[in-house]
């Protein structure tokens, strides 16, 4: 029987629902794919990939030569970085076009990109997690904010990877006098997917996955398009088996069901299989290992300096891992929310083979959702990694040369984080330092050069941070710099660092530079920094400035704890002691990021507010971007007379005190 004939009749048997129900090979449900379809696949590395159908993919290119001119869409790199996952189809002819959110994962797919042998694009992962949902739903474009100014803008490359690819799938659109990206989408024909276990009606759960990612969503994309739904499983159950509240695709969308062999069903790319990523337990006394004291130590040092108390926080794969280690070295990790774009809230974040996962997690989330929350603000900050950066602020860590990385979700997590920190080396290569009484020694220079005029390829985009007032830092272990609305400001430099040798001989600009101050140096000793007391026990007294050149007064309640009676008195008077020597009433900035007060104390706090702005204010203005502390100390101005708005921005508050 020929190849057709047999994937006719194996799809005859599932669309009338026979006696062999869903359950076929692998072999059958790939000889159902037809030339020119457009396969979506889910996966992270080596998380939730559908290695068996993908295997059985390869062996039935090899033997038949088919099928043909395929297109594969998905959001995340799906491969071990050398010969598994979607590496295993790098055959000329096989594909026609790749749309993905990450190539890193995939370097033979990358090299046929490169050679101009497929059509190929590189969109920013969470776009790509909503595209599946906007194809389910029959919506012609997934429209965002997310890529303006980088590479994907139209207006720059469009994510076209190669000179072979022409269409363009991005455009500009405006609603309200803004500026969005449209992503163009398409009809799905196959969806290649995973998880743990099946009934013989296709019902799908993944107790055992570290990962839940997008699976329904491209199952819908598929089903809702016309197309096949395969999901590769370890086990069968029966009919009725299953936990409704447990089934994560429902049998009514679900056409091939496969059994998987265990070598292609590994939980990650590092790890068989751990209960512990799959949430099904969590693991006593759960530490982060600490760092050796080297260049990475140094980098994740500073960039502590930016964390404040019940922060939630994102963390990108590399350099910028060690801030987890840092702050539990420094106690401070219990005070953070640790997040990953994959889907966990809380618990500590895993990195290398198994990045993507996490144990001890709070709460998973499918990816789709993770991203939602990310691009309407709910992360606090995100840390993440830095190749290249030029003058303009710009930062690039998709693209060197033949080399194609890809952006995974940087674009997202960067454009949408309310505070942006990229760590990284200052030096490419082999960079080499060393701490001494409180100093850095470099021992090796790295070689290449990092901070060039221009960046190779616009992952993030330092005007878009701009024109959205994002707070930008970049952090390397010799200096800081900041993202001003001039322009890229040195800002702190390493104590035992020569500026002009160590730092303008390294870059192709010249900063801005005006009074940059040293580096802590407790950052470049052994012993732990007593981060702990200067982020949670801040004291009143260093809370409080009044500028005379502009008479105002700044208040910084962030990362407060209002616990006390004697709390609110400690406030009441050091403002006292700054205010009433004046003899004049102020302006007012007060910022309330992650300020807490407990319940019972809020009434007693709003009554001494009033006292002092009645006393000492002339005009104040409030911000925090806590909705929760908004809703609630402003209903207690409110209540008492008080112009209650608090905003969500200090810059919001400022331009509000100008009036």
């Amino acid at each position: 029987m020929s190849d057709r004939k047999v994937a006719s009749s194996v799809a005859a048997d599932i669309k009338a629902g026979m006696k062999r129900g869903k359950i076929v090979t692998a072999d059958e449900a790939v000889r159902l794919i037809r030339s020119g379809d457009t396969i979506a696949l889910d996966g992270l590395m080596g998380g939730g990939s559908p290695e068996e159908l993908i295997e059985a993919m390869e062996i039935r290119y090899n033997e038949t030569a088919e099928p043909k001119n395929l297109t594969l869409l998905y959001a995340s790199g799906i491969g071990d970085s050398k010969d598994k996952g979607l590496n295993r189809l790098d055959k000329e002819g096989l594909l026609k076009r790749v749309i993905a959110g990450h190539w890193g994962m995939t370097p033979r797919l990358q090299k046929l990109a490169v050679a101009d042998k497929i059509e190929a694009y590189n969109l920013p992962q969470g776009v790509l997690s909503h595209m599946f949902r906007d194809i389910a739903a029959g919506n012609p474009r997934t429209i965002t904010s997310v890529g303006i100014g980088t590479f994907v803008d139209p207006r720059l490359e469009g994510g076209k990877v190669n000179s072979i690819t022409t269409e363009d799938i991005v455009e500009v659109v405006n609603f309200d006098g803004k500026e969005y990206l449209a992503y163009k989408t398409m009809p799905v024909q196959v969806a290649f997917l995973r998880g743990t276990t099946a009934d013989l009606d296709g019902n799908i759960t993944m107790e055992k996955e570290a990962m839940t990612l997008e699976v329904l969503p491209v199952a819908m994309a598929a089903r809702n398009s016309g197309g096949l739904v395969i999901v590769q499983v370890e086990r069968i159950a029966d009919r009725g088996a299953l936990n409704p509240r447990d089934v994560k695709i429902p049998g009514i969308i679900v056409d091939c069901v496969v059994v998987s062999k265990p070598e292609n069903h590994w939980q990650t790319s590092g790890t068989y299989y751990n209960p512990a990523f799959s949430c099904e337990f969590k693991v006593p006394a759960a530490s982060v290992a600490p760092l050796e004291m080297d260049e990475r130590k140094i980098i994740a040092r500073r960039a502590a300096f930016e964390l404040r108390p019940n922060m939630v926080v994102n963390l990108g794969i590399g350099m910028p891992e060690g801030l987890a280690s840092v702050a539990n070295e420094e106690g401070i990790f219990e005070f953070l929310t640790l997040t990953t774009e994959t889907g966990s809230i809380g618990g500590i974040p895993s990195g290398g083979k198994n990045f993507g996962t996490s144990t001890n997690m709070d709460c998973m989330l499918d990816m789709h959702m993770q991203f939602d929350f990310y691009d309407g603000g709910g992360l606090d900050l995100a840390c993440l990694g830095l190749a290249q950066m030029d003058r303009h602020g710009n930062v690039n860590v998709s693209r060197f040369g033949p080399k194609l990385a890809g952006c995974g979700g940087f674009i997202d997590i960067s454009q949408n984080s309310k505070k942006m920190v990229f760590a990284g080396t200052f030096t490419a290569g082999k960079t080499k330092v060393s701490v001494g009484d409180g100093k850095l020694n470099i021992i090796n220079e790295g070689g290449l050069k990092k901070f060039v005029c221009d960046v190779e390829q616009i992952t993030f985009s330092g005007e878009t941070a701009r024109n959205n007032n994002l707070e930008v830092i970049y952090i390397t272990e010799r200096c800081v710099f900041r993202l001003t609305q001039e322009g890229v400001e040195l800002t702190e430099i390493a104590p035992g660092v020569d500026l002009e040798k160590d730092i303008l001989a390294y870059m192709d600009f010249k900063p801005i530079i005006k009074n940059p101050k040293l580096m802590d140096e407790r950052i470049f000793m052994h012993q732990p920094m007593g981060l702990k007391t200067d982020l949670i026990s801040k004291p009143i007294s260093e809370r409080m400035l009044y500028n005379s050149a502009d008479n105002t007064f700044y208040v910084d309640f962030e990362g407060f704890q209002v616990c006390s009676v004697k709390d609110i008195e400690d406030i009441s008077a050091q403002v006292e002691s700054i205010l009433a020597p004046l003899g004049r009433k102020v302006n007012a900035i007060v910022n309330y990021d992650n300020f807490f007060i407990i319940k019972d104390l809020a009434d007693a706090y709003v009554d001494m507010v009033k006292s002092v702005v009645s006393r000492y204010y002339e005009k104040v203005t409030r911000y925090t971007t806590s909705a929760f502390i908004r809703m609630k100390v402003g209903e207690g101005l409110k209540e008492r007379g008080i112009a209650p708005h608090i905003y969500e921005s200090r810059e919001d508050a400022r331009k509000k005190l100008e009036v």
